[in-house]
């Protein structure tokens, strides 16, 4: 299958792709790349860990099946070698550069799907109903259901017995009676900004009689249509794109994002190699709240610079306020109160000459990133991120 590894998430600047010497890494050295590299590596360990652990598995299995008989064992252990050979090979490809630098580089996740299977879809409380045409005869049975889509239909549909039950009630955490959904937001149009990251891509499908492409990017938002065509990439399926685009929208009426990658051909037209929909809207209201992963630590400067443009305390204090949470209650020593559970976590910052003063930033960080254990209003936030889509 043609893939796309469409990403979405913070670049800084687009400079050097190289990975990191073995040496200890120098911190101005370090750019979002460098960040990049150590967590595909990290990804690529966990695979292998896991892939490692399912063959033990079918390893002991089988050897408890074969225990009576030597001939049985020996032929396994024959078999398994080449398998262990290539293991190591891979390993070696890529252990040493990683064991030194994983303490000092900062990460993100790097999903090996869309963030959309990670998180239900976003359909935490807002769910998508498709608006279909009607059929006027037979010939429209074929039509498929993309086609006879004239809208959608965003919301809720709850129903619940009156007076409450009293689970409900506590669930809840204000009073029912005034209908199950109070916080939610208006209807009105807003505004967004919306910024696309788009990393690389892998396995492109060959779209040229040489068994290559010459991919770009073309990005659609509502009436922003935007065809990156003089940044092509020659004879190439493996292409790093590392560009970013700035979309203004309007929601609810644009909020279907289209990331697609045309083959440029100087003569004729150029042909779609494939394309990935993001629903912007599903992102920008849901609960796991994700417009801005939330990322590992909290600097203010460097590589890996805070890019949100709300500060961890004060995304915490919304979420409490909207959430009916009681906190944030910042102590000394280095603690936090949110409903009755207690984190604790740094309280001094250096900043680029290398002074320190007192913030309560990580405190919150330390919060965000354990926000699903908070009871009720809890959920997982998205985490600072790279996602892979299929084209």
């Amino acid at each position: 299958t043609e893939e796309e590894k469409e990403k979405k998430k913070k670049k800084k600047k687009g400079g050097g792709g190289e990975e990191v010497e073995e040496e200890e890494p120098d911190e101005s050295m370090l750019d979002w790349w460098s960040k990049y590299f150590a967590s595909i590596e990290t990804m690529k360990e966990q695979l292998r860990q896991q892939e490692a652990a399912a063959a033990e598995a079918e390893e002991k299995e089988e050897m408890e099946i074969a225990e009576g008989s030597k001939g049985q064992t020996k032929n396994k252990e024959k078999s398994k070698a080449p398998k262990d050979d290539k293991k190591k090979k891979q390993q070696s490809a890529s252990e040493l550069p990683e064991k030194k630098n994983k303490q000092k580089i900062d990460e993100l996740k790097v999903f090996n799907k869309e963030l959309e299977t990670e998180f239900d879809n976003f359909e935490d409380w807002l769910h998508t109903f498709n608006l279909l045409r009607g059929k006027i005869g037979d010939n429209d049975d074929n039509a498929t259901e993309e086609e006879r889509i004239v809208g959608r239909f965003k919301g809720s549909i709850c129903v619940y017995k009156v007076p409450l039950p009293d689970d409900i009630t506590k669930e809840a955490g204000y009073d029912p009676n005034f209908g199950m959904f109070q916080g939610i937001p208006s209807n009105d149009p807003i505004n967004v900004l919306v910024r696309v990251y788009i990393v690389r891509a892998t396995d492109l499908h060959p779209a040229d009689i040489n068994g290559k492409a010459d991919p770009y990017i073309a990005i659609k938002l509502g009436k922003t249509d935007i065809k990156d065509k003089e940044n092509y990439i020659s004879k190439q399926l493996n292409p790093v794109f590392g560009k970013s685009f700035d979309i203004e929208a309007t929601f609810p009426m644009e909020s279907m994002l289209t990331v697609a990658v045309y083959d440029w051909d100087l003569v004729g037209t150029d042909d779609l190699i494939g394309e990935t929909k993001i629903d912007l809207e599903n992102r920008y209201y849901s609960k796991h709240r994700a417009t801005c992963g939330v990322s590992q630590t909290y600097s203010i400067h460097g590589y890996n610079t805070w890019r949100d443009p709300m500060k961890p305390s004060q995304i915490l204090s919304k979420l409490c306020k909207e959430g009916k949470v009681d906190g944030p209650h910042f102590g000394p020593g280095g603690r936090v109160k949110v409903a009755n559970r207690v984190f604790t976590g740094p309280t001094e910052i250096e900043d680029e000459n290398g002074q320190k003063k007192q913030t309560d930033e990580h405190l919150a960080l330390t919060v965000l990133r354990h926000w699903e254990d908070i009871p009720r209003a809890g959920c997982k936030l998205v985490p600072e991120h790279v996602e892979t889509r299929p084209l």
